[in-house]
């Protein structure tokens, strides 16, 4: 009988191949998955990922693996694909999965046209399985920094605890700590709206605006992340632990942030596809600015730096007029527009 993997990570990007390395390090049964057999054998011919992280060997006990019927049977599936491919992804598996299995997204985006979190997509493709074993993992988790060997923490959401403790024990190891939550929405929309206010924070370095301005600018988008969340059911504090604030000082000082890096080329003029281009990878805040901005406009919640952020995205406006323009809004009380969020 085939040993049933203790984990399964779906998604040999940047953040699947980290999370992989970190848990076979950890001395997990763990497999990555690629797309194809053909992308398996590239990764099992050069025993690394040379793409997204050269010089990461892969230890012997690391699995590599394409079939979906493997993926299903583990304990845990971490589905560490972009968000816009997560209910595709979650099709596959869908009449495969052991009854078991817990089933966590570690995207971090909104889907396009539902509006929907990452885990709302999962239950809908994954419409038979268990509610409670269907969550999350976020994070201020640079896979750089993580996969050379540096210390790390993570939560992990689910609505269930015991599965929540389950995947807890299974997924921590001695560099990475892991949390456990059951505010579901709030960690993923910490974990996705935090990637708006790293375009700006990156946007600000570009400008250089200096450190009040960036740190005025990241306390305010904090405000807006929490405004949002709050409207659709999260807890306020959610956004002062690991996968709010946490995850929004990680991504909006790291050199490594695509989400910072973007927005410093927007801010040197570069056009948005010509930014995206030489970046080379998925930056999830570009399209998690435009659908935060239709949950804000459905829930009819204030959000100024996305607003000034889509403007400069999408419709032209200059880094440096959007800038201008919330510096020249109406005066606020900072108490009074606090005081909702912890009532």
């Amino acid at each position: 009988m085939i040993q049933r993997l203790d984990v399964a990570v779906i998604g040999t990007g940047n953040w699947g191949t980290t999370l992989a390395l970190v848990l076979a390090r950890g001395g997990r049964n763990v497999t990555l998955f690629g797309r194809n057999q053909a992308e398996v054998e590239q990764l099992q011919a050069a025993g690394e990922n040379s793409r997204f992280l050269p010089g990461q060997r892969f230890p012997a006990n690391l699995g590599l693996a394409f079939e979906p019927a493997l993926a299903a049977k583990a304990q845990v599936i971490l589905l560490a694909v972009p968000s816009k491919t997560i209910r595709s992804n979650a099709l596959q598996l869908a009449p495969l999965l052991a009854p078991d299995t817990i089933v966590l997204s570690c995207a971090k985006g909104i889907e396009t046209g539902s509006l929907e979190t990452m885990s709302e997509v999962l239950a809908e493709a994954l419409s038979t399985h268990p509610r409670g074993l269907i969550g999350t993992l976020s994070g201020p988790n640079i896979a750089n920094e993580i996969a050379q060997g540096l210390p790390s923490t993570t939560v992990v959401a689910l609505s269930d605890d015991q599965a929540g403790q389950r995947a807890q024990s299974l997924l921590t190891t001695t560099l990475m700590r892991i949390y456990r939550s059951s505010d579901v929405i709030g960690v993923e929309l910490g974990g996705a709206l935090k990637n708006i206010v790293a375009l700006g924070a990156g946007i600000c370095d570009g400008m250089g605006l200096g450190d009040n301005a960036k740190a005025a600018f990241i306390t305010r988008g904090l405000a807006e992340m929490t405004r949002l969340g709050m409207a659709r059911g999260a807890h306020p504090l959610t956004f002062a632990g690991l996968a709010g604030l946490g995850d929004l000082i990680a991504t909006c000082a790291s050199p490594h942030s695509r989400n910072r890096r973007l927005g410093e080329a927007l801010a040197r003029g570069q056009s948005l596809e010509t930014a995206l281009a030489q970046l080379g990878q998925v930056a999830e805040g570009v399209n998690t600015t435009a659908t935060a901005r239709q949950l804000a406009q459905h829930y009819n919640v204030e959000l100024p730096i996305a607003d000034e952020l889509y403007r400069v995205l999408f419709e032209g406006k200059s880094p440096q007029q959007a800038g201008l323009d919330l510096m020249q809004r109406d005066p606020k009380n900072e108490l009074a527009g606090l005081q909702g969020l912890f009532a």
